[in-house]
């Protein structure tokens, strides 16, 4: 399917998002979704994520979450987490976004998007990688009223022993989860895999919960050092399932 892309700016408060926009080719309305960026934000690999989902029938704003700290490319020198440059540089980026302020951009996002012709009126999706797999839980609780899917791909700190640890949201939250771990993930140890899912259980929705088994944190994007392709590709279906079950 051919897909439209344009640069569109979402007013934030006193500050602008600098994001994208895919629909596909023609006239019609379809189901819109959000598409969050892992921490290094909006670039061309990122972007063709979203450009795929699109074309798979869906309205997909690509947002620059990060705008707080400033336009893409968000890293001016080569971005390696292994190296302390880096790292300063992520926990900055994650800072700026408190969990406030993920609900709040998230329902901005939702707002623009609802505004757009092309897309359907109804539920929406959204979809997070790494960081903004928090985001993606955290706008479904924000927005209730219009999130119906929520896809979280190698999410990071997604149950902690904070008291605002993303977890707790749960019961504000009305959407189809799911969420896809990375195998043996600092970010998302075991221990917390089996503390979130005990409150999904206890939360009662419809989610799914998995293990990649020889996926590493980040396997999904194609210009990750953990890119794994069969998996990825794995990963796509499993979006596209909950998507299409959830919103068309």
């Amino acid at each position: 399917m051919q897909v439209n892309e344009q640069s569109v700016e979402i007013s934030m408060g006193g500050r602008t998002a600098g994001s994208l926009l895919y629909s596909p080719a023609g006239a019609g309305q379809w189901p819109g979704v959000l598409h969050l960026t892992d921490i290094f934000g909006i670039r061309p690999a990122a972007s063709e994520m979203a450009k795929r989902l699109a074309a798979g029938g869906f309205c997909v704003l690509q947002p620059n979450v990060f705008y707080r700290s400033g336009k893409p490319p968000l890293f001016d020198f080569p971005a390696d987490l292994k190296n302390e440059q880096t790292m300063k540089h992520v926990r900055e980026l994650a800072g700026a976004l408190t969990p406030e302020a993920m609900e709040s951009d998230a329902s901005a996002y939702v707002d623009f998007l609802a505004g757009i012709p092309a897309v359907r009126p109804g539920g929406m999706g959204v979809v997070g990688y790494c960081f903004t797999g928090s985001m993606a839980l955290r706008a479904a609780a924000a927005r209730s009223d219009r999130i119906a899917a929520v896809a979280s791909f190698h999410g990071g700190g997604l149950a902690t022993d904070a008291p605002t640890s993303p977890h707790t949201v749960l019961p504000r939250v009305k959407a189809r989860l799911y969420f896809a771990h990375a195998d043996a993930d600092r970010s998302m140890p075991a221990e917390a895999i089996a503390k979130l899912d005990g409150a999904l259980r206890s939360w009662g929705g419809v989610f799914a919960s998995e293990t990649y088994a020889g996926a590493s944190h980040g396997w999904t994007v194609p210009d990750s050092h953990a890119y794994n392709q069969a998996q990825a590709e794995r990963a796509f279906g499993k979006l596209m399932e909950l998507f299409g079950a959830a919103l068309k």
